[in-house]
C-alpha cells in the first residue's frame, strides 16, 4: 500500500468531530504509513478534540450564518474568503489523495478547494435531515455515506451509500453485564434503573424535567443514573444519593449502557446510531433548538419503524408521566423497543466508510 494522505474535515460539535476521528482511526489501522491532517473551525471544540485523539488540526477562520442578521454574518464573505485561501494553501501543501467531510461549516471551503483540483472526496451526513454545508458540496463529491433512508430527497441517488455512523468502538461489542455495570455504579441488583443523557454539556430541559420528577421515580422504585452534563453538574449534584447517581460526564458507556433498563436521551445522531447498537427501550426528547430540527427528525425516523418514542419539548409538562408509566409497566412494550431498535443498528459503519474512501484511491 503507498503512503497514502487524507484530510478529514468537520466539527462544530461533538456529532461531527466523532466520526471524522473513527474514520481517520481505521484509516490509520489498514494504512500505517499514511499521514493525516484535520482542519476544522477555529476556536471550536475540535481544536481541542483531534489533537488529544492524535492528530494535527488546522484552522480555518469561519462560522456559520447565523439566522438573523448579525455583525457575524456581515462578516460572513470576509470569513469565507479568507478560509478559501488558506484551503488552498493547505491542499496545495499537504497534497491529499483524498479528502473526507463530516459536516460542519470548515469542511465546505476545504472539500470546495479539493473537489476543484479533482481530488476523491467524500462526504459522511449523520442525520437524516441533511446540513446545509453536506448539500452544498452534494454535487462535487464522489460519494456520499449516510446512516437514513430516503437520503435522495437531498443527495443525487447514484452517489449514495447506507453506511451508518461510525460509533465508538468500545460500543460495538458490549461485554459488561447488568450486575457487574450496577456494582460499578453502586445501585441496587434489584431495582429497575433508568438512564438520562443529555450530551457532553448537558440538555437544560431534560435536566429540569427530572429533577422535578424525582419523587415520582421514587415511589415507582427505580433509580437513576443522569448524565446531567458540565454546564449543570454544580446545579443538580446536590441530588446525587444512593438511587441517584448524578454524574457530569460518564467515561464507561459500556457499563452506562449495560445498566440501563429504560433510556431518555437527546437525539443528535451519533446518540441515535449508539442506541440502536445497545437496543434498550429509548424515550426521545429532541432538542429544538438545532439547525433544521433534525433531531426531532432523527427521532421520527425511528418511531415510524416503532424502534422508540419521542416526547417533544413542549409536551414535558403534560404527557412525560403517562408515556413513562406505560413504557414501564409493559414489560412487552420494553422488549419490543428493544428488539426493533436494534434492528436498525449498522455497528460495522466505520468499516463501510473506510470502504468506499479505498475505492476510490
Amino acid at each position: 500500500m503507498g503512503n497514502y494522505k487524507f484530510i478529514l474535515s468537520g466539527g462544530g460539535t461533538g456529532g461531527h468531530i466523532y466520526p471524522a476521528i473513527a474514520i481517520a482511526n481505521e484509516l490509520r489501522r489498514r494504512h500505517p504509513q499514511a499521514e493525516f491532517l484535520f482542519v476544522g473551525a477555529k476556536d471550536r471544540m475540535e481544536m481541542e478534540k483531534v489533537p488529544r485523539a492524535g492528530y494535527p488540526i488546522e484552522g480555518l477562520w469561519i462560522t456559520g450564518l447565523q439566522r438573523k442578521l448579525t455583525l457575524k454574518n456581515l462578516m460572513f464573505p470576509f470569513k469565507l474568503i479568507s478560509s478559501l485561501i488558506k484551503a488552498r494553501a493547505i491542499v496545495s501543501k499537504f497534497k491529499p489523495n483524498a479528502v473526507i467531510g463530516t459536516g460542519g461549516f470548515a469542511s465546505g471551503p476545504l472539500l470546495g478547494v479539493a473537489s476543484g483540483r479533482r481530488i476523491p472526496c467524500v462526504l459522511q451526513e449523520q442525520n437524516s435531515y441533511a446540513g446545509i454545508t453536506n448539500k452544498l458540496l452534494k454535487n462535487r463529491v464522489a460519494k456520499i455515506c449516510v446512516a437514513y433512508d430516503g437520503m435522495e430527497r437531498f443527495f443525487p441517488d447514484n452517489k449514495i451509500v447506507k453506511t451508518g455512523n461510525p460509533v465508538r468502538e468500545d460500543l460495538v461489542e458490549i461485554k459488561a453485564d447488568q450486575k457487574e455495570a450496577l456494582e460499578f455504579f453502586q445501585l441496587d441488583l434489584t431495582k429497575r434503573t433508568l438512564l438520562i443523557l443529555g450530551g457532553s454539556l448537558g440538555a437544560r430541559r431534560i435536566n429540569q424535567l427530572i429533577e422535578k420528577e424525582l419523587n415520582y421515580f421514587e415511589s415507582l422504585g427505580i433509580q437513576l443514573v443522569w448524565q446531567c452534563g458540565k454546564l449543570y453538574y454544580e446545579t443538580y449534584k446536590k441530588y446525587n444519593s444512593e438511587y441517584v447517581k448524578v454524574v457530569d460526564f460518564l467515561n464507561r458507556m459500556d457499563y452506562t449502557y449495560a445498566a440501563a433498563d429504560i433510556i431518555i436521551s437527546r437525539a443528535g445522531a451519533g446518540s441515535v446510531s449508539e442506541l440502536c447498537i445497545v437496543g434498550k427501550p429509548v424515550i426521545f426528547i429532541p432538542s429544538p433548538n438545532v439547525s433544521e430540527d433534525h433531531q426531532t427528525k432523527n427521532a421520527e425516523a425511528l418511531v415510524n419503524e416503532e424502534a422508540a418514542l419521542l416526547l417533544k419539548e413542549s409536551q414535558l409538562e403534560t404527557d412525560f408521566e403517562t408515556v413513562f408509566s406505560k413504557l414501564n409497566e409493559s414489560e412487552v412494550a420494553q422488549v419490543a423497543l428493544g428488539e426493533n431498535i436494534k434492528k436498525l443498528a449498522l455497528p460495522d459503519a466505520t468499516k463501510h466508510i473506510v470502504d468506499e474512501i479505498e475505492k476510490l484511491l
